[in-house]
């Protein structure tokens, strides 16, 4: 099993935890993360785009000249496409974009990126993260404690105020909860911070 160690919010090793290996210790499967990362990324696609066709595009209901005898090309209505506020042939309408995978699959995807943050280094352990108060610089000192730079994905195994919001405003920062994590996040994010609670959830759910 792999074994890393745990730091407090201070950045001193406190213990050692050992990993699931069928979670953390797999080898990584990149094509079931792209499938999951299409999936995901369709699934966030509203589908609201609209164009009007000719036939909802207002006014256009008398011929503007006769068929025959002027010289110029037959039109039926002012509001085809080739007019200048004609409507739009094969534009885009509403429709719905999302699609459903294996549940097999996607749990795949995430055991893989978790599993990718543990063999190149970038998976943070820490006992616990705590603040007695909402202050960005608090957790800007926690983070540099732990070493921890650049684009950074923190998970809790609950809801937790005063981590939320002290990280809400610093760039490239974003919280996540163990039951909400999905692959665009652990793709986008290189480093990841998990408390010990938040690994046991995660190898509850994902073993």
């Amino acid at each position: 099993m792999p074994k890393i160690d745990v730091y407090n919010i201070e950045g001193k090793k406190v213990s050692d935890i050992e990993l699931n290996e069928n979670i953390f210790g797999i080898k990584p499967n990149e094509k079931i993360v792209h499938i999951a990362l299409v999936n995901y990324m369709a699934n966030q696609r509203q589908g609201t785009a609209s164009t009007k066709t000719r036939a909802e595009v207002a006014g256009g209901g008398r011929k503007p000249w006769k068929q025959k005898g002027t010289g110029r090309a037959r039109q039926g209505s002012i509001r085809a496409p080739q007019w200048i506020k004609g409507g739009i042939a094969l534009g885009p309408k509403p429709r719905e974009y999302s699609y459903k995978i294996n549940k097999k699959e996607r749990q795949l995807a995430i055991k893989s990126l978790l599993s990718s943050k543990v063999l190149e280094n970038n998976l943070v352990v820490v006992d616990k993260l705590e603040l007695k108060e909402i202050k960005t610089k608090n957790m800007v000192k926690t983070l540099e404690n732990l070493k921890v730079e650049g684009k950074t994905l923190i998970v809790l195994p609950e809801k937790n105020q005063n981590v939320q919001a002290s990280a809400r405003n610093i760039e490239g920062v974003k919280t996540s909860l163990t039951n909400t994590i999905n692959v665009y996040d652990l793709l986008k994010y290189n480093k990841l911070i998990l408390t010990v609670e938040a690994v046991k959830n995660l190898e509850e759910v994902y073993a």
